[in-house]
């Protein structure tokens, strides 16, 4: 067996509580609860080596270059959420470089940029992050663009 945390192997238990909403001045009621301790489960997940499987690396991530293109970034990243994209929506505020560096980690294939330009002439820059090239297209051709390949 082996080696758990805690001074028990016991994960979790309970049992039949018939009587509880009668003493809590409610009408006779059947009930069944348990507790367990998620702090322990999850310290013995760790410890068998077992876990979450890693997300899947995002289709896009929707770099906001300027705080006035947050909004149209949400309308965006849920637009192509719809066509089936996975999507995950930068913030502004935060540098253009430091959301490319956050695309670049999560395996993103693609970074589309929304800035200032962008914002006024209703296009998306979409940047390929596996050779570096990048076009700005009209937005609602992103989601084409991005599904595509």
């Amino acid at each position: 067996q082996p080696k758990v945390e805690g001074s028990q192997t016991t994960i979790g238990a309970g049992g039949r509580y018939d009587g509880l909403i009668e003493q809590l001045g409610g009408r006779p009621t059947p009930g069944t609860g348990f507790g367990t301790g998620l702090e322990r489960i999850i310290l013995n997940l760790k410890a068998q080596g077992l876990g979450p499987e890693p997300p899947a690396a995002p289709d896009a991530f929707l770099a906001v270059a300027d705080e006035a293109a947050q909004g149209r970034a949400l309308t965006l990243a849920r637009a192509l959420r719809k066509a089936g994209a996975t999507v995950i929506a930068g913030t502004a505020g935060r540098s253009l470089k430091s959301q490319m560096r956050q695309a670049n980690s999560l395996g993103a294939k693609y970074a589309l940029v929304l800035g200032e330009r962008e914002l006024a002439d209703g296009s998306v820059t979409v940047r390929d992050l596996t050779d570096g090239s990048q076009e700005t297209v009209p937005v609602g051709d992103a989601a084409g663009r991005i599904l595509s390949s």
